[in-house]
C-alpha cells in the first residue's frame, strides 16, 4: 500500500494494550498550525462518547491532533464515557502542548465496556514519537478492528497550478451501513480550503461512497470521516469554481476507492456486489430498492451459495414499498444476463447463464423501474458462514 505523505501531517501508531496485547491500537495524526478540518459523524442515536466530544471540540477550535484507539469503543457508557474521551483529549494536549478542544477523539472496538483509560494515557508518549510525514501505513494497521487488511489510497493532482495530495485511510468490516457504518474515515489534504466550502466538499464525497455502502445493514454508535486541510501547498480554494471542481472529484474518487475497500473486506465475505438501480421516479426510491435488495438475508445468501434464485431479488423489489409500482415495467439484470421482462422471467434466461454470473467475485444487480429517469448505487457483500461466526465470537 504505496501512501504519499501530506505536507502538514504526521502519523504515529503504538500498541498500547488497550483490548489485547502485541498489536497497534493507538493512532495520532497531527495537523500543522493552520490548518482547518470538516468532520461527518454517525447519526445513530446512541452515538458515542468520543462522537460527542468530537462535535463540541470542532465547533470552538481548529484541530491540531487526531486521538484513535481500537479495542474499545467507548460507546454506551454514559457520563464515564464522556469524561474519559474528555481525559484523553486533556492528555494529549497536555504532552503536545496544545489545548483539549485542539485534539479529536475515535474509538472503535466492543460497545458498553468502559474505556481503559490508563492504558490509552500510557501510550501517548510512544505514539506521538513515532510521529512522521510517511506514518500512515501504520496509521492504517492501527486503526483496524475485525478487518483482515488496511485500507488506504492516495491521489497526486495538479490544481489551479499548485501540484496537490490526498491521503486516507479507513477501516471498517461489519456493522456497516449508511449514517456512516462502522468505520472511521481520516483524510488529509496539502491544499486550504474556507471551512463551509469543506464540509461541503466532503458531504457531497461521503454520499457517493462511505453513505452508498452496506455489509449488513447494521449502524454503528461510532461513526466519523474527517478531512484536514493543512494549506501547505499555498493554494487556498475559496469559492466554487474549476479549482473546487477538479479537487471534489479528486476526493470524490479516493473515497470511493476507501469504501469499496471497506466492502470487500467485509467480515466473512466472498462476493462484491453493486447494486445499480434506474429509471425511478426520484434517488430516493431508487436508494430504497437497492437497500431493500441488499439487506435480504435471503438475497445475500443466495449470493453466498452462487444460486442464481432470482425470484429472491424480484421479491426484495416488489417489497420495498414503492407505489403504483408498474410489474411489467420492471426487466432486472444479473451482470448482461435479463433475467425478469415483462412481469416475468425473460424468454431468453436460462439457468445456465445465471449459474455463471453467480460464480463470479465482483456481480451487479441491475433494475429498471420504468416510471422516471432517477437512479442511484449502493456496494453491499453475500452472507457467509463466516459472517456468523465472526460475530458470534466478536467479544470472546
Amino acid at each position: 500500500m504505496d501512501l504519499l505523505p501530506v505536507a502538514g501531517i504526521r502519523a504515529g501508531a503504538t500498541c498500547a494494550g488497550i483490548k489485547q496485547a502485541g498489536r497497534r491500537d493507538l493512532v495520532v495524526i497531527e495537523a500543522a498550525v493552520g490548518s482547518d478540518c470538516a468532520a461527518v459523524f454517525t447519526r445513530n442515536a446512541f452515538c458515542a462518547a468520543p462522537v460527542s466530544v468530537a462535535r463540541r471540540h470542532l465547533s470552538v477550535a481548529a484541530p491540531r491532533y487526531l486521538l484513535i484507539n481500537t479495542g474499545n469503543a467507548n460507546a454506551g457508557t454514559g457520563q464515564r464515557g464522556l469524561e474519559d474521551a474528555a481525559a484523553g483529549c486533556k492528555a494529549l494536549a497536555g504532552l503536545a502542548r496544545c489545548r483539549p478542544q485542539e485534539v479529536l477523539p475515535f474509538s472503535t472496538g466492543v460497545i458498553g465496556e468502559p474505556l481503559p483509560l490508563e492504558r490509552l494515557i500510557a501510550g501517548l508518549p510512544q505514539a506521538l514519537a513515532a510521529l512522521r510525514p510517511d506514518g500512515w501505513a501504520e496509521a492504517a494497521q492501527g486503526i483496524m478492528t475485525t478487518d483482515t487488511r488496511p485500507k488506504g489510497a492516495s491521489r497526486r493532482l495538479t490544481v489551479a497550478g499548485h501540484a496537490i495530495t490526498l491521503t486516507g485511510i479507513a477501516k471498517g468490516a461489519g456493522m456497516i451501513k449508511p449514517d456512516m457504518a462502522t468505520m472511521l474515515a481520516f483524510i488529509a489534504t496539502d491544499a486550504g480550503m474556507d471551512r463551509a466550502l469543506l464540509h461541503r466538499c466532503l458531504a457531497a464525497a461521503v454520499a457517493d461512497s462511505f453513505n452508498a455502502i452496506t455489509v449488513d445493514g447494521d449502524t454503528s454508535t461510532n461513526d466519523a470521516c474527517v478531512l484536514l486541510a493543512t494549506g501547505q501547498t499555498g493554494l487556498t480554494i475559496r469559492e466554487e469554481g474549476e479549482a473546487y471542481t477538479v479537487f471534489a472529484a479528486a476526493l470524490r474518487e479516493l473515497c470511493i476507492e476507501l469504501a469499496q475497500g471497506l466492502v470487500r473486506d467485509g467480515e466473512g465475505a466472498t462476493k462484491f456486489i453493486t447494486i445499480e438501480v434506474e429509471q425511478g421516479r426520484d434517488p430516493a426510491e431508487c436508494r430504497q430498492v437497492a437497500y431493500t435488495i441488499a439487506h435480504s438475508p435471503l438475497v445475500k445468501t443466495a449470493f453466498f451459495a452462487s444460486d442464481p434464485n432470482w425470484g429472491r431479488i424480484l421479491a426484495a423489489v416488489g417489497r420495498a414499498g414503492l407505489p403504483d409500482l408498474v410489474l411489467d415495467a420492471v426487466v432486472l439484470y444479473l451482470d448482461d444476463v435479463c433475467i425478469v421482462r415483462n412481469g416475468g422471467r425473460a424468454e431468453d434466461y436460462t439457468e445456465e447463464r445465471g449459474q455463471e454470473v453467480m460464480r463470479r467475485g465482483d456481480i451487479t444487480i441491475r433494475v429498471r423501474l420504468g416510471r422516471g429517469g432517477a437512479s442511484a448505487h449502493i456496494w453491499t457483500t453475500d452472507l457467509s458462514f463466516d459472517y456468523v461466526r465472526i460475530n458470534a465470537e466478536y467479544r470472546t
